[in-house]
């Protein structure tokens, strides 16, 4: 979502990054590109003056003027603006004894997958969680969230009562006396001049009693989101923001500006469809994120989630002793699918963003990669030297792909096995080798004498 925002920010900061002097005509053209590039992203105006504000007197800043690296001083100054701008530190649920979460927000917001999603995580953090169907308007909301139920094996509460605080106040009941210890309430989805709805949030809150009310906001509706915020708030006082959509291409407005003007915190971040996309909110990491930094800390959590302690040991113990096999290849790639997308994931990567530039990563060239692996027999997975030309032609045929594919791969394979042969014992891979240290390429620091100079040597003798 974030992108356009990040390309504009870093070419603002990209002089001052260089810089060894800073003077106020290059910090005033900064300043200048930073407000355009929050504008264009939908800020709210009054926000993006108070921010450009304060990094431009923090940038005029002795501490900041007489630093070694002056350029980077200001890049810090615009890191830490803009976590501040976004809330300081990850805001976390409320708990009690038996949590009540109700969700609210707009039509087509997303709260009924929300919903799920939520609690999935509840699920993984060791809570037992239930879902209450809420949401009586629309009429195949019901049917959407008993699926994700079903799919994701969390019980649903549904009655058949036309009442939502009927049908708030019965899952409750039914869910304490299942053993459950947390709810979430999906409500319907209304617009927030409707007087009527919001009378009837009104009341479903007060029934509910609940420990958090979080409003769910589209990402995409940019700074109307922020009056949706005001408005909601105004009647049921939300706990917390959970942004969706994050994913796709919206300018980034809302994320920016919901908590600078209602003061309540962005506590997750819905990055996908799928019901694993759910991720609590990091001020600073979507701040680093943003400024091309990376988030190493996401990635290590992304992976931790995606690799059980078993395949991991494993998979380590076989790359120590130098062994890839195409079954090691399916394994590794079915984690690293968990992980999510893998453009996604290389963004995480500090400094990938600078090496694949506006390279498009294209995840169905991995499924193709999968699909010529899964042509292979068994005993071929394994062993991939008895693969030969015959094989090579049936195995492209099997994959719809064309025998140069299935070559490139197989050498990619051999190159990935040496390379883990040498990490094992300690050696750099040759190719990452600097020259003057690599046996039989450039020059060694125990030189051998030329056949010239043994010459010369033979004959003085």
């Amino acid at each position: 979502m974030f992108d356009s925002l990040s390309d504009r920010l870093q070419g603002a900061l990209g002089d001052l990054r260089k810089k060894g002097r800073l003077d106020e005509e290059s910090i005033s053209r900064a300043m200048r590109e930073i407000r355009l590039a929050l504008l264009e992203a939908d800020v709210n105006l009054t926000i993006v003056r108070d921010f450009v504000a304060r990094v431009r007197e923090r940038a005029l800043g002795e501490e900041v003027l007489k630093s070694l690296t002056p350029g980077q001083q200001v890049v810090k100054a615009v890191h830490d603006e803009l976590t501040e701008l976004m809330g300081s530190g990850a805001s976390g649920l409320a708990y009690g004894r038996f949590t009540v979460i109700l969700l609210a927000g707009l039509q087509g917001a997303g709260k009924t997958t929300t919903a799920a999603k939520l609690a999935l995580y509840l699920r993984n953090e060791g809570h037992q969680p239930g879902l209450i169907a809420a949401d009586l308007q629309r009429p195949a909301a019901i049917d959407q969230l008993e699926q994700l139920g079903a799919q994701l094996g969390i019980p649903v509460f549904r009655t058949d009562t036309k009442d939502a605080v009927e049908a708030t106040r019965s899952g409750i009941e039914r869910a304490r006396a299942d053993g459950l210890d947390a709810v979430i309430v999906d409500t319907a989805g209304r617009l927030q001049i409707d007087e009527e709805l919001m009378d009837e949030l009104e009341r479903v809150r007060d029934e509910a009693k609940p420990h958090n009310v979080l409003l769910v906001l589209d990402s995409m509706t940019g700074q109307e989101a922020v009056s949706v915020a005001q408005a909601f708030d105004a009647r049921v006082a939300f706990d917390g923001v959970i942004l969706t959509k994050l994913d796709g291409d919206a300018r980034g407005g809302a994320a920016l500006s919901v908590k600078a003007v209602t003061g309540k915190p962005i506590k997750f971040a819905a990055t996908g469809e799928k019901v694993e996309a759910l991720e609590v909110f990091h001020p600073d990491r979507m701040a680093s994120r943003i400024l091309g930094m990376g988030d190493v800390l996401t990635l290590i959590e992304r992976a931790e989630a995606a690799v059980a302690d078993d395949e991991q040991a494993e998979m380590e113990k076989r790359l120590r002793q130098g062994q890839f096999t195409f079954d090691d290849f399916l394994r590794a790639y079915k984690m690293l699918r968990r992980m999510g997308p893998l453009g996604g994931i290389l963004k995480l990567i500090p400094g990938m963003k600078e090496q694949i530039g506006d390279v498009d990563i294209d995840d169905r060239q991995m499924k193709r990669v999968e699909a010529i692996v899964l042509s292979m027999t068994p005993h071929e997975r394994s062993t991939p030297h008895v693969i030969d030309g015959k094989r090579r032609q049936r195995i492209a045929r099997g994959s719809g792909t064309q025998v140069e594919q299935v070559n490139q791969l197989l050498e990619a394979r051999k190159q990935m096995e040496k390379m883990m042969k040498q990490m094992g014992r300690g050696k750099m891979p040759s190719g990452l080798t600097p020259p003057g240290v690599a046996s039989g390429t450039g020059r060694s620091a125990t030189r051998k004498p030329s056949s010239k100079r043994k010459k010369r040597k033979s004959g003085r003798r």
